[in-house]
């Protein structure tokens, strides 16, 4: 099977400024991303393509051992801009480049490093198994229910649950199961590219991998000095 790995790291972010490339642990958190990369890659004779339009984030990465021929185009590098949209291209580039077919892509975030090749050794095995999922995305138990507490806005100035059941549940251990998408890493089948799908949230067409570990993505400042304390501190319960 061919395996395309993708690691996307856009050089403009706004609430983390450089995030991609910040120091934790004495290397940039990119550094994470492609160890785990290469690894997986060497287990299934997969290519890495890495996509930035930021020559400082190319020549971060390039110093620890990823170098790549591809750059994002100006277009897909704004703030707006989808990341299934920003996977296409590459994925697009990638089967012209190495002329190959990929029936698989499987995208690294570089904001969320704290997963195994444990992980991604059983998310392969679940989206392989699944012949009806087109993709594959992980996620962590989620500490609030939409069926029991959480509300959403509703009119004047009021709320209500933000998903009503038919019959309220009356505890969370109850509710239907509900997770977050960490974002650390996605897997997808190639139909999902050619059936030009843009999100990865598909009714009937997608499953998840469930982290038993922790794991979260850097989106704010605080995340960051949780994530430089997790892994300078020793505090993982895994090895990144």
């Amino acid at each position: 099977m061919n395996i395309l790995i993708t690691i996307c790291a856009r050089g403009g972010s706004k609430g983390v400024p450089n995030k991609n490339i910040l120091d934790i642990g004495g290397k940039p958190l990119i550094a994470y991303s492609i160890q785990t990369a290469q690894t997986f890659a060497k287990n299934h004779g997969a290519e890495i393509v890495l996509s930035t339009e930021s020559e400082k984030i190319r020549g971060v990465a390039a110093k620890h051992g990823l170098e790549s021929p591809y750059r994002r185009p100006e277009s897909l590098a704004g703030d707006r801009v989808g990341k299934v949209a920003v996977i296409r291209d590459a994925w697009e580039w990638a089967e012209k480049h190495f002329e190959k077919s990929y029936e698989l892509v499987l995208d690294l975030d570089v904001t969320s490093p704290l997963r195994t090749q444990k992980d991604l050794a059983e998310a392969l095995e679940k989206i392989q198994r699944l012949k009806e999922a087109k993709v594959l995305y992980s996620v962590s138990h989620a500490r609030r229910n939409p069926y029991f507490n959480m509300v959403e806005e509703a009119d004047n100035d009021l709320v209500k649950l933000a998903k009503r059941p038919d019959k309220p549940f009356l505890s969370r251990q109850v509710a239907p199961k509900v997770y977050d998408i960490n974002g650390s890493f996605y897997f997808y089948k190639r139909e999902f590219f050619v059936e030009g799908f843009e999100s990865v949230t598909l009714d009937h067409q997608s499953t998840v991998y469930v982290m038993t570990h922790l794991c979260f993505d850097i989106d704010e400042p605080l995340d960051y000095t949780f994530m430089k304390f997790l892994i300078e501190g020793g505090h993982l319960e895994i090895e990144v």
